[in-house]
């Protein structure tokens, strides 16, 4: 089969490859979309794992074999494949912190190599332990592999959402309407609150205000915080969530999220990057800072529900489709967009 392997930094190879043998509990999955995230990106652009490997994880496919022990799936099932599931009993997913959890962390979908994810591939084998523990999620027929893409990324940004506890008659702040800047706008408006979006691209702003927010400004506007302030009867938002790894934008939201509001950190930022704050601000404003780091098991099923039952447009994400063989410029329109890039998607 053919695959994407990373082979060091900005060092993508298109190869031949062995399709992955599969033990009795395991299901290979025949890739048909898979999306292009941020952290793929990271991953490929620097050193952060050996080589080599094969990334990709927002994975939509058809079952293509399953192992002897596997009976509740078929060949031929078209499905969502979940490169994490937790273990459900150490400490962490006994406190509902998932993503922290070890199994979550080192068990995951691969098509070869060390596993990583393995999307970037022709076909995906997914463990037997992801298999048995809800890893797998029917796509409905009126859905199309393209949409139950989505079904990742969004469980990772509603689990924000939830952990901002955003709430009917809010506001929230946006900063960033790139793709996921995007999905947020449209949780936001789902769950009864009201968006307000930031971005540096003309187009971007546009588009945030069509897929549901209530205003959109350049990051850059001098009277960025005086427009909010006036669109909050001098409060300020309730949530500001960081959907871009910007200083500016986090001290943005420090004036414009209100005394007893919440900022919620998902973009990851650089590892050497510090940012000096006064402690006093939080604490005389009490502020809640918040971070959220990947999906919740928990919130599995209603990002599903919300994707299949089209309670978001995510074709109005779409911007740009490639070929598995095209990743490597995919990666580099997604490092440089130009005006109309919004989400990419990679197709085997």
């Amino acid at each position: 089969m053919k695959a994407q392997v990373f082979r060091g930094v900005r060092q993508l190879s298109y190869e031949e490859i062995p399709i992955p043998e599969l033990a009795d509990d395991e299901i290979l999955v025949q890739v048909q979309v898979v999306g292009l995230c941020q952290s793929d990106i990271k991953k490929i652009l620097y050193p952060l794992y050996e080589p080599p490997r094969i990334f990709g994880h927002e994975t939509a496919g058809t079952i293509a074999a399953v192992g002897a022990a596997v009976d509740l799936w078929q060949v031929g099932e078209r499905v969502v494949v979940l490169h994490h599931i937790p273990c459900m009993h150490c400490n962490y997913c006994l406190n509902e912190n998932y993503s922290m959890c070890d199994v979550y962390k080192n068990i995951t979908t691969t098509a070869g190599f060390t596993p990583s994810g393995g999307g970037f591939a022709e076909y995906v084998k997914v463990p037997g332990h992801i298999v048995r523990n809800g890893g797998l999620v029917r796509i409905p027929d009126a859905i199309s592999f393209e949409q139950a893409s989505f079904v990742e990324p969004t469980n990772c940004c509603l689990k924000a959402v939830k952990k901002a506890q955003i709430a009917p008659g809010q506001t929230v702040l946006v900063t960033g309407a790139g793709p996921i800047g995007l999905m947020f706008i449209m949780l936001v408006k789902y769950f009864g609150a009201r968006a307000i979006a930031t971005d540096l691209l003309p187009s971007r702003i546009d588009k945030a205000l069509s897929v549901g927010a209530e205003a959109a400004f350049d990051a850059r506007d001098p009277e960025l915080s005086a427009k909010i302030q006036a669109m909050t009867q001098g409060m300020g938002v309730d949530v500001t969530l960081l959907a871009v790894p910007s200083p500016k934008a986090f001290f943005q939201a420090l004036d414009c999220t209100r005394k007893g509001g919440k900022i919620l950190f998902f973009a990851e930022f650089p590892d050497e990057l510090e940012i000096p704050i006064n402690p006093n601000i939080l604490y005389r404003r009490e502020i809640d800072l918040i971070g959220s780091y990947s999906s919740s098991y928990r919130l599995q099923a209603l990002a599903a529900e919300i994707v299949f039952s089209q309670r978001i447009d995510v074709d109005a994400l779409i911007s740009d489709r490639y070929p598995l063989k095209d990743l490597a410029a995919a990666v580099e329109q997604a490092v440089a967009p130009t005006a109309e890039t919004f989400k990419i998607l990679i197709y085997p």
